[in-house]
């Protein structure tokens, strides 16, 4: 194979005057009442490897109204300095080079457009690094969980597509005819609550119990009965206490149920699936007190406002509330992080692994979705303490409330709110907060949560630690939000990604290569090219980052727009790595389109990388 000649990456510049960057460029002088400026047309950002000829005209045209093409006057400069002649020039140093080209009129007006040139080191010819393979056999780590169908009932359940299926021609007679149960759960004196994470293709009922195992004859803890299960995917719960030691069984009832008898066309249907993407149980144990140490009022003084990447937005207060207005949001190269709503909590400092809550009121206009950031004013996510999400639901006071125990030791905390994405058909809004708290929380209570998922990949799966295919899923739901769910699995040598339920934030729906205890490690001096095809049910779609694991450096920050044919995406690193690093791939597919959008499956046909080592 030849060298390679490394493909095209970064943003697309703009053509740009001398007072920045525009639709077109604007003269550096006053005009002429009679003469516009020229126009510089397409510039944009490059790459290439060190020993390879540029031609920094390639493409490129300049004109105006009055002269005509002025594609000829160009000229274009370097910095670090470049040795241009007719606009050609070989670059034999690795590293980045600003470009600046210029065009002059007759009438004197000068217009500027700006670019930037990443040469690479030479390097040998691409090899495979690692061609992912999807071909062979997972095992599922069912977690306990049996189904369990009875003789008047015909169904079948079980773990495929990354889920517990249920296929139920007739639901029998009642209804534990068809269950999904887990025996010997063992129980101490504590709280639970049990989410089911379910949909089914038709309305249907559940009943959810936890029987005493330890008691003579029939007894339970607790249930839930004739919950519904709705066609798309939402949380079953049932809560129940218990007093001391013991065992339990946990049943998930999915058989003949008729809520009323007097009503029998109000039953359990036949011929209908019942799928069951994971199973969270909470275990809740000990107490805990609210201690505040900062409530106050929005004011100046405590309320910050922020709006850049063409976003628009400004504060104004009036009585104990504060009125953020958002006249405008982000165009594409913006997000979440365009708008920002610094909230004070004093002179409060925050101690790594302390409990801390907090709690603002907010009522959003036409509804706002975004993140809500406990971290360093001025350091940001480099000093964080927590990371949550908001959703604001259009034209209702909610009570937003946090509580966490610290990741790092902040000095100078605010509860930081990016709010840059523009709800659904809304181009502004007005955001009213209220009722800021902060404080700390003391006590013994515990939380203990474990999530019984039926993937063949990611923590907990009996693939966990299987260096071929490191995979796994995270969703948004995972941490307690509103929204994210999703499973992974391989079939017919394609990997899927089924989105069931769209979260509003890119990482409410993420597909992750590396994470955790089994890395993607890269070695150093190279640079890698990775190659994907996909496709995806409906059109949708996604971020895609190349990350050194133990921090944000993202070495690849694309977008990739998925439709229902497959494509080929290549992207490249352009530097290298000092050491081998361990790294991550990230799919994040969560967006306010992805929350409307319903279920998804995204098909990976290939993932391949290709290493160039450096020379």
């Amino acid at each position: 194979m030849k060298k390679k000649l490394m493909a095209v990456l970064l943003a697309g510049s703009c053509a740009v005057s001398m007072t920045g960057c525009g639709a077109g460029a604007a003269p550096a002088q006053a005009a002429d009442a009679e003469n516009t400026a020229p126009v510089i047309e397409g510039t944009s950002d490059q790459v290439l490897m060190a020993g390879t000829e540029f031609d920094a005209l390639s493409g490129i045209s300049a004109g105006d109204a009055q002269d005509g093409d002025l594609t000829g006057m160009i000229l274009v400069e370097a910095t670090p300095s470049l040795n241009f002649v007719n606009g050609k020039a070989t670059p034999e140093n690795a590293g980045t080079y600003e470009l600046v080209y210029s065009v002059t009129d007759q009438g004197g007006l000068t217009a500027e457009s700006y670019a930037t040139l990443t040469v690479t080191r030479q390097t040998g010819e691409e090899e495979v690094y690692k061609a992912f393979d999807f071909s062979g056999t997972q095992t599922v780590d069912a977690h306990g969980w049996e189904a369990r169908i009875g003789e008047n009932a015909s169904a079948n359940g079980e773990m495929k597509q990354g889920a517990y299926v249920f296929d139920i021609a007739d639901p029998g007679t009642s209804d534990g005819d068809v269950a999904l149960t887990k025996s010997g759960f063992a129980v101490k004196e504590a709280d639970y609550l049990v989410k089911v994470w379910a949909k089914s293709t038709r309305p249907t009922y559940a009943h959810l119990l936890a029987r005493d195992e330890n008691a003579e004859g029939w007894s339970t803890f607790g249930g839930s009965y004739n919950v519904v299960i709705g066609e798309e995917i939402a949380p079953l719960e049932l809560r129940f206490v218990c007093e001391e030691e013991g065992s339990c069984e946990l049943m998930i009832n999915l058989g003949k149920i008729t809520p009323n008898p007097d009503n029998a066309e109000d039953t359990t249907p036949e011929d209908f699936t019942v799928t069951i993407d994971k199973i969270e149980i909470y275990e809740i144990s000990g107490e805990e007190t609210l201690v505040p140490v900062y409530a106050a009022a929005p004011a100046q003084e405590n309320l910050e406002v922020s709006a850049g990447d063409g976003a628009e937005a400004s504060v104004s207060f009036d009585g104990d509330q504060a009125k953020t207005e958002i006249a405008a949001y982000p165009g594409a190269d913006g997000g979440v992080w365009s708008v920002r709503a610094d909230l004070s909590i004093g002179d409060v400092k925050i101690e790594k692994d302390k409990k801390y809550y907090y709690s603002f009121r907010v009522n959003a206009l036409n509804g706002q979705t975004g993140e809500v950031l406990v971290e360093s004013r001025e350091r940001g996510w480099e000093c964080r303490a927590n990371f949550n999400a908001l959703a604001a639901p259009a034209g209702e006071e909610i009570t937003f409330t946090g509580s966490f125990t610290a990741e790092a030791d902040v000095e100078d905390p605010v509860i930081r709110l990016q709010i840059g994405n523009a709800p659904e058909g809304a181009a502004s809004n007005e955001i009213l907060i209220s009722d800021i708290e902060f404080g700390e929380v003391t006590g013994d209570k515990e939380v203990a949560k474990t999530i019984d998922s039926f993937m063949a990949f990611g923590r907990g799966s009996a693939n966990a630690q299987n260096p071929d295919l490191p995979w796994e899923t995270f969703n948004g739901t995972d941490e307690d939000n509103e929204k994210g769910v999703g499973t992974i699995w391989a079939e017919n040598g394609s990997f899927f990604y089924r989105i069931d339920n769209g979260g509003t934030v890119d990482w409410h729906n993420k597909l992750i290569c590396g994470y955790t205890g089994n890395p993607l490690t890269l070695e150093s001096d190279a640079y890698y090219t990775i190659e994907i095809t996909a496709r995806a049910e409906k059109p949708i779609s996604c971020g895609f980052f190349l990350n050194p694991m133990g921090g944000w450096d993202p070495r690849i920050s694309e977008g990739m727009d998925l439709t229902t044919e497959f494509q080929t995406f290549r992207f490249t690193t352009t530097d290298t790595f000092i050491t081998d690093m361990d790294s991550e791939m990230l799919f994040q597919f969560g967006s306010e389109d992805t929350a409307q959008m319903g279920e998804n499956t995204i098909e990976f046909s290939e993932i391949t990388i290709y290493k160039m080592s450096a020379m």
